[in-house]
């Protein structure tokens, strides 16, 4: 099931590396991660390491092998550059600093303008580090993706609002291919394990990194499993298995797939979405002037814009119609199974990570969770 490591392993791995130059360890062609909850350390490969800056410095450099060969970030060269800032005023018993930096190619937050990093990520920086930084010592970190920049372009993140180069969002050690049967098994366990606890409805289902963070940052406070592109099984599992209610959390131009009837959602496969926001424009009578304008567009979010610019209140009875047909397709794909009575609700947000809709299932069944203005 393991094809390789994700991001931030790697990262660490550079940013323990250059510490320990600067604690004048010996070099090592490897260093041994530890991850949250997880026994079993990571043998992660380093490729150098060099003080630099009159010694003031070290730096450590690391190639990313996610194993996956669609990913962006496989190869991917990473810069770690690593000072101490001594703290004269540290109190006693405080604990050690970590200044995390974001240096050329590596994604910021356009709103706060901060390091677009994930709380796994932060979390074993801080495991691996904090164990081996002098006391009374600040450890500065500036992490560099020389080629993050051009990558990033082929990325949507701009539109999530991260700019400037790659996110450091990974949330597990271990990578999967998001359309493989390996990421199915590694979903379908989670889900087995959420399924064996107590009170387990409902439970959230997320499609990648953006869902599975923006759920975790908006407080969610039911299971969030990230299901990859493999919807439609796991919404059957997960009836199956006496699940009452799921909520499905995307963005609208991925999960506007199922309103077309396609539940497994890799762009590989299949990927109808124009069409399909073009037969719900029908169906709510949008101007044909308007539908034709979508046959131009490149994405959903182009289309939408023509809509709102249109009329923002025609947009927005749009986008309700995309949440809706997905909870009712949902519901029927489920039903061509399994006899089961499981309620499906949907919510959806637009690249800006804003909430756009909430589905007739989702605001009956979580209206004190959703809040939610049109």
């Amino acid at each position: 099931m393991k094809k390789g490591f994700s991001l931030p392993l790697w990262v660490v791995a550079s940013a323990k590396a250059a510490v320990k130059k600067l604690l004048d360890l010996p070099f090592d062609n490897y260093e041994f991660i530890k991850i949250p909850n997880d026994n079993e350390a990571k043998k992660i490969k380093v490729n150098s390491a060099a003080l630099i800056k009159e010694n003031n410095a070290a730096l450590a450099i690391t190639f990313a092998n996610s194993g996956l060969d669609l990913d962006l970030t496989n190869n991917l060269e990473i810069w770690v550059i690593a000072s101490f800032i001594e703290i004269k005023n540290l109190e006693n018993g405080s604990k050690a600093i970590i200044d995390l930096v974001p240096g050329y190619g590596v994604g910021i937050d356009s709103n706060t303008q901060k390091l677009c990093i994930s709380d796994f990520a932060k979390k074993i920086i801080d495991l691996n580090l904090l164990e081996i930084i002098p006391e009374g010592i600040k450890l500065s970190l500036e992490i560099i993706f020389p080629k993050g920049k051009f990558l990033a372009e082929r990325t949507s993140n701009k539109s999530f609002g991260i700019v400037e180069g790659l996110s450091i969002i990974g949330t597990t050690a271990e990578t999967h291919i998001s359309a493989s049967p390996e990421q199915l098994k590694y979903a379908m366990n989670q889900l087995n394990n959420v399924i064996s606890a107590s009170e387990t409805d409902p439970i959230t289902f997320v499609i990648g990194e953006n869902g599975f963070d923006l759920a975790k940052k908006l407080n969610i406070p039911f299971p969030v499993i990230k299901v990859g592109n493999w919807i439609g099984p796991l919404l059957v599992h997960a009836a199956s298995h006496k699940v009452k209610k799921i909520i499905l959390f995307g963005y609208y131009g991925k999960l506007i797939k199922l309103a077309g009837g396609i539940f497994h959602t890799h762009n590989h496969l299949a990927d109808a979405r124009i069409e399909i926001l073009v037969y719900l424009a029908v169906k709510e009578k949008l101007p044909l002037k308007i539908i034709h304008s979508f046959i131009k567009s490149q994405t959903i979010d182009e289309a939408l814009k023509i809509v709102e610019e249109f009329n923002i209140e025609i947009a927005k009875r749009l986008i309700f119609a995309i949440s809706n047909h997905i909870e009712i397709r949902s519901i029927e794909y489920i039903q061509k199974y399994i006899s089961s009575d499981i309620q499906v609700g949907v919510v959806l947000f637009d690249r800006a990570r804003k909430i756009r809709s909430i589905s007739n299932n989702s605001k009956k069944l979580f209206s004190t969770i959703f809040t939610f203005k049109s």
